[in-house]
């Protein structure tokens, strides 16, 4: 991971770490389901965000860097390997 990436990544992984932890207290307080459901569609989106973030720093660095160095090779097996990490993000 690119080092500019690192600490944006690392903040919103924490501030879902919290949002998590406060469902955990929604669930053992029996707040109302709707309510529930509602933080988990946000932690969700939240975890979107970071996927996203991780995929644009990927494709920026070390697909751009198997590009650049012109390795054939290398360009396929990370060309491969985006595919294949998109198709699990669409899951």
């Amino acid at each position: 991971m690119h080092h500019a990436t690192k600490p944006l990544v690392t903040a919103r992984l924490k501030r879902i770490e919290g949002q998590v932890r406060g469902l955990l207290r929604m669930v053992e307080d029996d707040r109302y389901c709707i309510d529930v459901l509602t933080q988990i569609a946000a932690v969700r989106a939240a975890l979107a965000k970071v996927e996203e973030q991780v995929l644009h720093d990927h494709v920026g660095s070390c697909v751009a860097n198997a590009f650049s160095a012109g390795d054939a090779v290398e360009q396929r097996h990370k060309v491969d390997e985006l595919v294949e990490a998109i198709g699990r993000m669409r899951r």
